[in-house]
């Protein structure tokens, strides 16, 4: 009973150091402090990027991103250094990071707009080096949609719902009505007949 006694005070002021140290590891950073601490990585980055170490770099702006996991400014500044790297793809990533931070952000947009047009313009580079090209438009593009068909499939080229979609007949218009109010149906006036008589030779007198 008495080393029970003795060990409880020790038992717990281990257990209230253990709380604070996780508390201090959720403690968020206040702007002013942010805004520091992104200002220092983002001149580590600098430094890294003018030797050459773009990767460890972006480990830089991870880590601060870890610690600050609803700051957008770091997933911004990585999607820049991917985008200057030409690897679009960890760009657009990036740039879809920060914009689920905040959806309005310009750069952002801007990175995955212009990175997915240059990842576009690459794979379909790729696909022209796997068809024999004529210099003809449109040679060109059956020769690529015809790779595209045998690589993806004609169900992803042309949904199922445009298949089912059949073409309208189209409608008869009426047939404007003549001149005077005459229905267009309507028949000329027969001519009259002479009246008939007993002198069959009547009429050729």
């Amino acid at each position: 009973m008495h080393v029970l006694r003795k060990s409880t005070p020790v038992i717990l002021i281990a257990a209230a150091i253990a709380l604070s140290g996780c508390a201090s590891k959720n403690t968020t950073m206040s702007q002013e402090e942010f805004s520091t601490a992104m200002a220092q990585s983002s001149a580590t980055a600098d430094t890294l990027l003018e030797k050459g170490n773009r990767e460890e770099a972006v480990k830089v702006l991870e880590d601060l991103a870890k610690k600050n996991p609803g700051r957008k400014d770091p997933w911004v500044r990585m999607a820049r250094i991917h985008f200057d790297g030409e690897n679009y793809a960890q760009a657009i990533v990036a740039a879809e990071e920060a914009l689920q931070r905040d959806s309005a952000d310009r750069t952002a947009k801007s990175i995955r707009a212009v990175g997915g047009l240059r990842v576009a313009a690459q794979s379909l580079a790729d696909l022209r080096g796997d068809v024999e090209l004529k210099g003809d438009a449109r040679s060109d593009a059956l020769g690529l949609a015809k790779v595209m068909r045998e690589t993806l499939g004609e169900d992803i080229l042309v949904p199922l719902e445009d298949k089912k979609k059949k073409p309208t007949a189209p409608v008869a218009r009426p047939k404007p009505a003549p001149v005077g109010g005459q229905p267009a149906s309507a028949q000329p006036p027969a001519a009259k007949q002479p009246a008939s008589s007993g002198n069959p030779f009547g009429a050729l007198k």
